[in-house]
């Protein structure tokens, strides 16, 4: 950098993963070993900090024990949902006065609070404002190196090939369902549905149907008492990226239901919304949205509307819908994440001591190097390749293939 670097800036923002606190906690190792000197803030509540100008200084003590965050989930930061563009919503929330552009806002607050790089820990929405805000800075002559981690559980930024915290959460959606599906048995006729996270990808309930089935296909069974293979397997597994032929299924699932005495279904929460939202507008009802623009999916609830469909057509006596969601991206990072993490800080802190801004990961457009993403380039909604062979076997396994 042409610059010394002072004071170094990191915020968490978006929904939680189980890769933030490892990741606060990789960086401020890294830097602790390389700049020692440099002064280290923590914005709290993610851009809700920048705007009220709230944020925690990693004293000795932080330094000292920063491998411990790499134990625990959630962010010792915090989390919000703050749109730097809509400002009509953060009018209403108190954190811009009517008339002020949040941008100039958010910069001005980091131009004062001195910071010369900021690491920003989210999805492609935190990281692509974060662009904005440096961009917004150099325009005034005041030079800021953005560098971003990708965290989202639904592994759907582009052009990254692995997003922080997607290996863990699928892993804890698997142990999730491990027990819930054991309520099989809690009355004939049962069917229970797997709510799984993922907006408009699949790649989580992917993930975590085919972690599950690893799981099934090592157990012991007692089929002649009733502990059978059948009855705690995957009937169905339904993604953004496929049509759910609704009777085509029920059809499929009737004959399970009624052979083996229960269906278990796995969905992603982005599962058919397109069919349910065309159907509310149809009806005129307003369809709910948070501040991004994307639909609320916890209020049209897509898991209780195939609960509903599916029951009916299978003559269920009893429903349950489980979503595993805040189980899994609250946990701490397993091994496999705990990896990545690792090596994105490092590199993260690498391109921030040489200037160079984006968006760390391995750029599938670029051979899969590990590397510091030009932040045009950073997208959301990656849809998920279900051709991959591992996702076809998980297919095939419950017949659907």
């Amino acid at each position: 950098m042409s610059r010394e670097i002072r004071r170094i800036a990191l915020l968490t923002a978006g929904g939680y993963a189980p890769c933030l606190s490892s990741a606060v906690g990789g960086l401020i190792e890294r830097y602790t070993r390389l700049l020692p000197d440099a002064e280290i803030i923590g914005y709290l509540h993610g851009y809700h900090g920048v705007l009220a100008g709230n944020y925690l200084v990693v004293d000795d003590e932080t330094r000292a024990k920063a491998h411990l965050l790499h134990h625990f989930g959630g962010s010792p930061i915090g989390n919000s949902r703050v749109k730097l563009t809509n400002a009509k919503d953060l009018v209403k929330r108190g954190l811009v006065q009517e008339g002020d552009n949040p941008l100039h806002v958010a910069a001005e607050r980091l131009k004062a609070d001195g910071v010369d790089v900021l690491h920003t820990i989210g999805g492609d929405d935190t990281n692509t404002t974060a662009a904005d805000l440096a961009a917004y800075l150099h325009e005034a002559g005041y030079e800021l190196t953005v560098v971003g981690l990708p965290k989202t559980i639904d592994n759907d930024v582009v052009p990254i090939r692995q997003s922080l915290g997607a290996y863990t959460a699928a892993e804890q959606a698997s142990i999730f369902a491990q027990n819930v599906l054991a309520e099989h048995g809690s009355n004939p006729r049962m069917l229970i549905i797997h709510e799984v996270m993922g907006r408009g990808c699949g790649w989580l309930t992917g993930k975590a149907a085919s972690n599950y089935q690893a799981w099934h296909g090592a157990q012991e069974w007692v089929p002649s008492f009733g502990l059978s293979a059948q009855r705690w397997a995957i009937h169905g597994v339904y993604v953004p990226e496929i049509h759910i032929d609704l009777d085509a299924e029920a059809a499929r699932l009737t004959k399970v239901m009624d052979e083996v005495g229960c269906v278990n279904l796995f969905l992603s929460e982005g599962a058919g919304v397109s069919d349910i939202v065309a159907a509310m507008e149809a009806a005129g009802q307003e369809v709910p949205r948070d501040p991004f623009g994307h639909v609320k999916l916890d209020m049209i609830n897509p898991g209780q509307y195939f609960a509903k469909q599916f029951a009916e057509k299978l003559g269920a006596e009893k429903t349950m819908v489980q979503k595993s969601g805040y189980f899994s991206r609250s946990a701490k990072a397993n091994a496999q994440d705990l990896e990545l993490i690792g090596a994105m800080c490092d590199k993260a802190v690498e391109a921030a001591m040489a200037g160079i801004p984006g968006v760390v990961g391995h750029d599938e457009e670029r051979g899969d190097e590990l590397r510091a993403i030009e932040f045009p380039r950073i997208a959301g909604h990656k849809a998920f390749d279900t051709s991959v062979d591992w996702f076809q076997d998980v297919l095939r396994r419950t017949g659907q293939a």
